[in-house]
């Protein structure tokens, strides 16, 4: 196992004299990092939206991402929503990924029929989402065992253990690896003739293909057929973009 005796999860980051939790630095930087990214790309390679257009489509993305994200977490393990549901604390304080995207997706393709908008437009997100969550899950890994993103225990060398002494699968920086290399080749799909469209659906059908296969080495609920709920989810978006993944297998 890989010796990770001299850090002590939560590993807090020293800023001057403050202590700051990793969840809210490297978040920040995710954010940061990932917008500046999308108004470089905007700037290089045009938009097809006016810019009114363009922000109504980013307030869209970013309050379904914030309804999808708790939505899925409280169905990752039903039980637990049931003997909490009274308590705000518990039902505001979790979300996921997977579902911030789906529910980004969801509201996008709502307002785009609101205001009559035909375009692809998810294009310019691919990149810097891919390169923002991959930041993010970095202060996932830092932040150990309460932040429930970890892997099973695991007997490979570079196993981490979070602070109970079991070794685990470090997840967190297996997808963090898996989402810059999407990112890399993301960028070059943009750079290339490519259909409309398509560098978004490139982006969400890897790296929730991903998620499909790196969630089973979490210890997550099953509710069904051994897949937990993001695993659903993700299996679901697959087979709504089956088509695009034929056209891309058969060129």
């Amino acid at each position: 196992m890989w010796d990770n005796r001299r850090l002590t999860f939560p590993v807090y980051l020293g800023v001057g004299a403050w202590s700051i939790h990793p969840h809210w630095v490297f978040d920040a930087l995710a954010y940061f990092i990932g917008f500046q990214l999308y108004l470089r790309m905007r700037r290089r390679r045009g938009d097809a939206l006016s810019g009114d257009a363009r922000w109504w489509m980013i307030a869209a993305a970013i309050a379904g991402a914030a309804i999808g994200s708790k939505v899925l977490f409280w169905f990752e393990d039903p039980a637990e929503t049931l003997a909490h549901w009274r308590e705000p604390l518990f039902l505001l304080g979790g979300k996921t990924v997977v579902g911030a995207l789906v529910g980004g997706l969801i509201a996008v393709e709502i307002a785009k029929r609101r205001l009559g908008i035909t375009a692809r437009t998810g294009d310019l997100f691919a990149v810097p989402l891919a390169v923002g969550i991959g930041i993010g899950r970095i202060g996932c890994f830092l932040s150990g065992l309460p932040d429930r993103t970890y892997g099973s225990p695991s007997t490979m060398p570079w196993a981490v253990d979070f602070g109970d002494g079991i070794p685990r699968h470090p997840t967190q920086l297996y997808e963090t690896t898996f989402l810059w290399l999407l990112a890399a080749f993301l960028a070059r799909t943009v750079a290339r003739p490519h259909r409309e469209g398509d560098v978004f659906r490139l982006f969400m059908v890897g790296y929730l293909a991903f998620r499909l296969v790196i969630d089973a080495l979490k210890p997550e609920v099953r509710l069904a057929l051994g897949l937990s709920a993001i695993q659903w989810t993700a299996l679901a978006v697959v087979v709504h973009y089956r088509h695009d993944v034929a056209r891309w297998l058969t060129k």
